[in-house]
């Protein structure tokens, strides 16, 4: 069960403002980012709480009004508050459930194609699209960090950052596989085919968290950009790939102006992914402890996207689903979103 403790919050935003008045306090710049980054996540928190509260007390009184006297206007509106407060109040519930140690981080997000050439990026052009909706209509903000092209349509690979409060939070239960079954606008045939493509959803790190990286395990390449991008990045070797030797993990940049930007967002893309795979290898010796066996292979997806012969979107963690696949498609995806937060609480 989730607690939403609001005097435990106002206690702890003290402490943290007393904090912010020591002396040495901007001395330690990593500190004092973490805190000042807290601060705000409380005071984002207790606003949530108090807006619901007000809105909760308007409702009273327009029902004691409403006892008086008998008011259409007035029964519209509390009608149209009800509304209101039962989605501040699910929005504020979902809040109490990010609350893992990066869900307050920015997201970097990656989409890849499965086997199928065209049609699986295709596939995967339409999956950007759906979260690039998404940020839009949630007030997030989208930022291409990398980007190739599909051969005929659609997109081989892309890579970017979605910026906001929590957006790890709400989007890390996208990572997995997508699977996707349609009539293919890309067979003469007309004929059913059946899509996969991979999201991969890692949090930004802060430079308050830190990752250790030998420069000696790095092996540095640049190239001229094959997005778009204008004729600066087509010009130049601007774009950026960076290898990490040990793990052989590659991360590249192409969309900032200068080589020395790409490099610099390429070194963040790399500490995320280097975060990730210590949290995997810590997750996995506990997972082995508990005698768990996670599959993760390829082809085991989370979710369907289903065209024909009906149309239906269901995620198959939570069996979750929705039978409007276009408004899906357009980036209605907070359904999947809330029951999948919810159920890791009732799993934990």
């Amino acid at each position: 069960m989730i607690h939403f403790d609001i005097t435990n919050l106002e206690n702890e935003l003290n402490n943290l403002e007393k904090q912010t008045t020591e002396n040495n306090f901007w001395e330690d710049s990593k500190n004092s980012s973490k805190v000042l980054k807290r601060i705000t996540e409380i005071k984002n928190k207790i606003e949530q709480y108090k807006k619901v509260h007000n809105e909760l007390q308007n409702l009273k009184d327009l029902t004691e009004l409403l006892k008086q006297e008998n008011d259409e206007d007035l029964e519209k509106d509390l009608e149209k508050g009800i509304v209101t407060l039962n989605t501040n109040v699910e929005k504020l519930e979902i809040s109490t459930l990010l609350s893992g140690k990066y869900d307050s981080n920015n997201a970097i997000i990656t989409l890849h194609p499965g086997a199928g050439g065209t049609e699986a990026q295709d596939w995967v052009e339409m999956l950007y699209r759906m979260y690039s909706k998404w940020a839009n209509s949630n007030g997030f903000t989208i930022e291409e960090l990398d980007y190739l092209p599909g051969d005929e349509a659609g997109i081989k690979s892309v890579t970017f950052l979605v910026s906001g409060n929590y957006a790890y939070g709400y989007l890390k239960g996208e990572q997995g596989v997508h699977r996707l079954v349609r009539i293919s606008p890309f067979d003469a045939g007309g004929r059913r085919h059946t899509s996969f493509a991979s999201v991969e959803v890692l949090p930004e790190i802060t430079e308050d968290i830190e990752i250790d990286i030998n420069p000696d395990d790095l092996r540095i390449d640049t190239y001229r950009a094959s997005g778009a991008g204008g004729q600066h990045i087509n010009k130049t070797s601007s774009a950026v790939r960076i290898t990490h030797i040990p793990t052989n993990i590659v991360v590249a940049c192409q969309t900032e102006r200068s080589q020395i930007q790409n490099r610099e967002t390429a070194m963040k893309m790399l500490k995320s992914k280097l975060l990730h795979l210590k949290e995997q290898e810590h997750k996995n010796t506990i997972d082995e402890l508990k005698g768990i066996q996670m599959d993760i292979a390829w082809g085991s997806q989370i979710r369907s996207y289903v065209f024909c012969p009906y149309t239906l979107v269901k995620d198959h963690r939570t069996n979750y689903e929705v039978g409007n696949v276009q408004a899906v498609m357009d980036g209605n995806i907070n359904g999947f979103i809330d029951s999948y937060l919810r159920s890791i609480v009732n799993f934990k």
